[in-house]
């Protein structure tokens, strides 16, 4: 089998509305789908993203760039291949798009893999898990009213979930404890409450806040301080009760070894797009795992299932719907867990009757 064609699409998709975290004003995401083509009719896919479509005409044109190398290549080497794209990443600059490239296209190629053996990358990696719990990511932002989120969190409700997460962090403590108590009193003891600082403290205030949120039972409390301050990380971890979750903003497996020996937190959260694709985000749950740190994937919640299923340690996946729409095959979510499916590789194929109403 060789790779005789490549295939990338430029969209962006925009939000009914801005949304806040405390560190990101958002209006949409754009997008970069991936199409990798065989000569025996079996294509791979994958996709990366950039809030509000920022620099994604760059990220297209050096995803073009490393993809063009393939041609011609066995995508079954996958050892071999993934050797060929990182060096020539090397030799462009290991930056953030780059890494994207990498990742998109190690996410394609297992997709072409799965195909190829006529299973779903779980089994193919080897079967842990047939289903994972989620919590709904996609509402309960710092740009809601009170009334807003306890609205939107009963529709969770109603979705399936029987967990969701809240974003906290505006810099004024008192108001982010009354979002969480009110929200807490509306959805009840019994479902899962997580809380998202999204690196929007410094360590004293996040302390503060972490101790003063104790009381309302939260599942972890994410990214409490900036991303690469590992001992403020470890700080808090020390001090509050709150389990902490961190390294979705870690780009290579070697961060989150930083992290994890720093003993920065309790649970890391790998991003498909940022790690490295779906190799490097294999590596980082055994790396966990030999901390004895479970992980839970951030975003990419479609093509992040098969590490899911295959890694013994993932507790669960964040479930965001801004990319549903760019897929044949929806979610099934029942009693709050996702059903990994069973089709062959990771199981989603893009939708190009609904991508053509966002393309640029």
């Amino acid at each position: 089998m060789n790779i005789d064609a490549i295939k990338t699409q430029i969209i962006e998709i925009p939000f009914e509305n801005t949304i806040t975290t405390a560190i990101h004003t958002m209006r949409s995401v754009g997008c970069v789908l991936l199409t990798i083509k065989t000569d025996r009719g079996i294509s791979g896919e994958g996709y990366l993203f950039s809030l509000n479509a920022k620099n994604i005409k760059i990220y297209n044109e050096r995803l073009s760039k490393v993809a063009s190398l393939l041609i011609g290549q066995d995508p079954l080497l996958m050892p071999s291949i993934l050797k060929k794209i990182n060096l020539a990443i090397d030799s462009i600059g290991r930056d953030s798009i780059s890494i994207a490239a990498l990742s998109t296209l190690d996410t394609a190629l297992w997709d072409i893999n799965g195909k190829a053996n006529n299973l779903p990358l779980h089994r193919l990696f080897g079967i842990h898990h047939t289903k994972v719990k989620t919590y709904a990511s996609g509402g309960l932002w710092l740009s809601q009213s009170i009334d807003s989120i306890i609205n939107e969190a009963h529709e969770f409700l109603r979705q399936g979930f029987l967990a969701m997460k809240i974003r906290v962090g505006s810099g004024n403590n008192s108001v982010d404890i009354e979002r969480v108590r009110e929200l807490r009193k509306a959805i009840g003891q019994e479902v899962e409450l997580m809380a998202d600082v999204n690196q929007g403290l410094n360590t004293d205030d996040a302390i503060t806040l972490g101790k003063a949120l104790e009381e309302y039972d939260l599942i972890w409390l994410e990214e409490p301080v900036n991303a690469y301050d590992y001992k403020g990380h470890a700080k808090v971890k020390k001090q509050v009760a709150i389990p902490i979750a961190s390294c979705e903003n870690e780009y290579s497996i070697e961060g989150v070894y930083k992290m994890l020996d720093a003993r920065g937190c309790d649970i890391v959260m790998p991003d498909l797009q940022r790690i490295g694709g779906i190799s490097e985000m294999k590596a980082t749950a055994q790396l966990a795992s030999t901390f004895k740190v479970p992980i839970s994937t951030h975003i990419f919640t479609e093509q992040s299932l098969c590490v899911a299923g295959s890694e013994e340690n993932c507790i669960s996946v964040e479930h965001m719907p801004w990319f549903e729409r760019l897929f044949n095959e929806p979610m099934d979510i029942i009693d709050g867990h996702i059903v990994i499916p069973e089709r062959p590789g990771t199981g989603f194929t893009f939708n190009q009757n609904a991508i053509k109403q966002f393309n640029i």
